[in-house]
């Protein structure tokens, strides 16, 4: 079975950092872009970022960028999320994504599996 399993949530300060993990199993991430998303209570999903595994070529929301860095391990089928600087608004549950087409977009529809979810939440 495809499965992706996310990991790595928890409660921080502002200002301070969390590593989210991507786990995948029954396929291999090194021909696919993956992509971490984000939902906060009563709001959208939200695209955060993705990596391109074929070319390691990446984008990044405006909100994120300078603060957080995508990366994949292939031999690990293992892509994070390293988020600095937290802030508030950031909390919310991220989940990471597969698109089989291995593009670099980061809307929603894009993408064809996802995995369970995280949450983050950053106090005041």
């Amino acid at each position: 079975e495809v499965q992706l399993q996310a990991s790595g949530g928890g409660l921080v300060q502002a200002g301070g950092s969390l590593r989210l993990s991507c786990v995948a199993s029954g396929f291999s991430f090194d021909e696919y872009t993956i992509g971490w998303f984000r939902q906060a209570p009563g709001k959208e999903r939200e695209g955060v970022a993705c990596i391109n595994s074929n070319d390691g070529s990446t984008h990044y929301a405006n909100s994120v960028k300078g603060r957080f860095t995508i990366a994949i391990d292939n031999a690990e089928n293992t892509v994070y999320l390293q988020m600095n600087s937290l802030e508030p608004e950031d909390t919310a549950v991220y989940y990471c994504a597969v698109d089989i087409l291995g593009g670099s977009s980061l809307g929603t529809y894009e993408y064809d599996f996802w995995g369970q979810g995280t949450q983050v939440t950053v106090s005041s």
